[in-house]
């Protein structure tokens, strides 16, 4: 539901498909780091703004804490580790706010392009 909701909204704001496309990717990669390492409730908050020129979201989970930032992608062989540096490489800025005890919270960040030719398309908006 996240990624539909978001995604309807930048849409709405004529942004670029290809901008859409990396924050639900980021948003998507940082919600299931909450949901696998979240606590046991499995639980989380997703909040956004979008702005007249750019999109900041914030996953909050009730985990113990994102580890550092790896340096390089896991070998391919590696089932998990990417996520990270996914987000990393879609996003212009991500920030990790951790309280010991209440949880995680990803802060991405991303300019957006606008697409001017978007506004001449029909679209259809989701339904929530």
């Amino acid at each position: 539901m996240v990624r539909r909701v978001l995604g309807d909204a930048m849409r709405s704001l004529n942004v670029s498909e290809t901008c859409i496309a990396d924050m639900l990717l980021a948003v998507s990669e940082a919600c299931s780091n909450a949901v696998r390492h979240g606590g046991p409730a499995n639980r989380y908050e997703v909040t956004a703004a979008i702005g007249s020129d750019r999109c900041d979201v914030r996953v909050a989970d009730n985990g113990a804490g994102v580890p550092s930032m790896p340096r390089q992608f896991p070998p391919p062989d590696t089932e998990n580790g990417r996520g990270l540096l996914i987000m990393r490489s879609v996003v212009d800025e991500i920030s990790f706010g951790i309280t010991p005890g209440r949880g995680t919270t990803v802060h991405l960040r991303k300019l957006l392009d606008r697409d001017e030719e978007a506004q001449a398309r029909p679209r259809e908006l989701a339904a929530v």
